[in-house]
């Protein structure tokens, strides 16, 4: 499995801009397709955006899409998530998930094997 490691969460004000990190180690990176998700207290965990192998297609969330940009530099290992025009509903803990079984993930948690720890993202009113 591949270990899976987010950073560069934080509190901001609403309408404004966070990048997110995920660092990955372990196992060859690039057959993973990678994802973001995301839990508010007493809410489940809810998919963000997913990102395929190569980087050449991504999905979004609804609430997210125009605002939200996932990438991946397969060259680092590392997956990110640019977060702009911040919302107070964006508050919620972000988890990274990679899944190597196919080319880019679903929009499940159950579609991914492996998830990093989480990283707090508190947007203030």
């Amino acid at each position: 499995q591949v270990q899976l490691v987010e950073s560069g969460g934080g509190l901001v004000q609403a309408g404004g801009s966070l990048r997110l990190s995920c660092a990955a180690s372990g196992r060859t990176f690039s057959i993973y397709a990678m994802a973001w998700f995301r839990q508010a207290p007493g809410k489940e965990r809810e998919f963000v955006a997913a990102i395929s192998r190569s980087g050449g297609l991504t999905r979004y969330a609804d609430s997210v899409k125009g605002r939200f940009t996932i990438s991946r530099d397969n060259a680092k290992n590392r997956v990110y998530l640019q977060m702009n025009t911040l919302k107070p509903e964006d508050t919620a803990v972000y988890y990274c998930a990679a899944d190597d079984q196919t080319v880019i993930g679903g929009r499940t948690q159950y579609d991914y094997d492996s998830w990093g720890q989480g990283t707090q993202v508190t947007v203030s009113s």
